[in-house]
């Protein structure tokens, strides 16, 4: 009998990496890629998938979930949305601070790693994971500590569309934030000001006028605001979810010190047709923009502008999202449906597959350091998710791993489905079925690592 080398081997099927695209065998033994061939054995694994027809690409990773625990996980918790996250093809995911109580001590984020890995009487998450620590007007000077802290993915700061600690909104604030620490800080940039002038310009019971009240001039201002802060400080930052063509030449003029991130509904959905169809459904911090917009983000996807893409998956109940505007709160899930909703987009030629792993897998690497994961090269974790770019399926609220239970883009045609999520050696999910217990492990980083 032929001596085992590997516990498992990726078979035929055809590998996108640094190297190209071709088919090839991929060889892994104790959770990491040692080996990338043309054809490795079969009879020296102890486990072997077949993948032949299929594409196994990096495993892709989601910079920017809401998964609301601790706090209101009537909408969503860490274990159900780790589920929706391996059942769409994601290997990790960033939870963001805006939980109750907020991660912005050593404690909360103790705690949530606590939860994650299955510990406090909690099930424990599926993907592997990383947390952002809130910054508070109150926290400046603790944040060099918090941000080196084991599972933390650093600071993110809200410049608007938060309350209470949270909402840091002036610039002395947020350049005492930026002072303190020296990791890539993410920010959500509009700007706190024009956003409570423009409550007025709310209409009741017409989301049409959510892009008038959360408008372009106060993503554009926040944006030059925070741009100018970052070179007065010398820190680096990650502007999220940019959602107008207006922001793309400052950040295309900042490369060197600011990275961006780009969402799916931005490049999916369109003003004002999305309101009138899906109404609070449609409704997220920052606005879903018109197609001026839609045509401006797009470009800077094909001009290499924007580093990385993220879900923003953020759920509240069918009942809260069915409140008449304004009372309907923002935002809505996505970590189940962002790889199928972007390979739509490469089969219909908007973007390359090159390109959707350099926004979900490189980019994030590249973004935030992340160590050993995001690449399909020997010495990385064996994480890979394995597509069928010829599957036809349709995107349901049925089908929705979320605990909200519902999907913006029920009803959506795909052609491209994510057949399986494999993380660190192990099958995750193949073919919609979720594999195993949860064991989902924190992510590492490079500017953190000890020992």
């Amino acid at each position: 009998m032929a001596r085992t080398i590997y516990d498992l081997i990726i078979k035929n099927g055809v590998v996108v990496n640094h190297d190209g695209e071709g088919r090839r065998d991929v060889g892994v033994s104790g959770g990491v890629i040692v080996e990338i061939a043309a054809e490795i054995p079969a009879s020296a694994a102890d486990e072997t998938i077949e993948c032949g027809g299929l594409h196994v690409l990096p495993g892709v990773i989601d910079s920017q979930v809401h998964f609301r625990e601790p706090g209101p996980t009537h909408k969503e918790d860490l274990h159900t949305g780790s589920k929706a996250a391996v059942l769409g093809g994601v290997t990790a995911v960033f939870e963001m601070p805006n939980t109750n109580p907020l991660t912005v001590t050593a404690d909360a984020i103790e705690d949530k790693l606590a939860r994650a890995a299955g510990q406090v009487d909690h099930p424990g998450m599926y993907c592997d994971h990383a947390f952002y620590v809130g910054a508070t007007h109150g926290n400046p000077k603790d944040l060099a500590e918090l941000e080196q802290l084991p599972g933390v993915s650093g600071v993110k700061i809200f410049m608007g569309a938060s309350t209470g600690d949270l909402l840091v909104e002036d610039d002395d604030g947020v350049r005492e934030v930026l002072a303190h620490g020296r990791r890539r800080v993410a920010i959500h940039s509009e700007d706190e000001y024009l956003l409570r002038e423009g409550k007025g310009r709310a209409i009741a019971g017409d989301w049409r006028s959510h892009p008038e009240a959360r408008s372009v001039e106060a993503a554009v201002r926040c944006t030059d605001r925070l741009l100018r802060l970052a070179r007065q400080t010398g820190r680096r930052i990650h502007v999220l979810h940019i959602s107008t063509a207006d922001e793309i030449s400052m950040l295309a003029a900042n490369k060197d010190i600011a990275t961006c991130e780009i969402l799916p509904q931005h490049l999916t959905l369109e003003a004002p047709d999305c309101y009138e169809r899906l109404k609070g459904y449609a409704q997220m911090n920052p606005p879903i923009r018109d197609a001026r917009h839609r045509e401006g983000l797009w470009a800077a996807v094909r001009g290499g502008v924007f580093d990385v893409m993220g879900s923003d998956h953020a759920p509240h109940t069918k009942e809260e999202k069915e409140k008449p505007y304004p009372a309907s709160p923002s935002g809505m899930p996505g970590v189940q449906t962002t790889v199928p909703l972007m390979l739509t987009h490469v089969a219909e030629g908007r973007l390359t597959l090159q390109r959707f792993i350099d926004l979900m897998c490189h980019g994030p690497q590249r973004t935030f350091g992340i160590a050993n994961k995001g690449r399909l090269a020997r010495g990385f974790d064996a994480d890979f998710t394995i597509v069928d770019l010829k599957r036809a399926e349709t995107i349901t609220h049925a089908a929705q791993a979320t605990r909200s239970g519902w999907t913006p883009f029920d009803g959506f045609r795909t052609k491209g489905w994510p057949v399986g999520t494999i993380i660190r050696g192990r099958r995750v999910m193949w073919d919609g079925e979720l594999l195993g217990a949860p064991a989902g492990l924190p992510v590492r980083f490079q500017e953190t690592v000890t020992g």
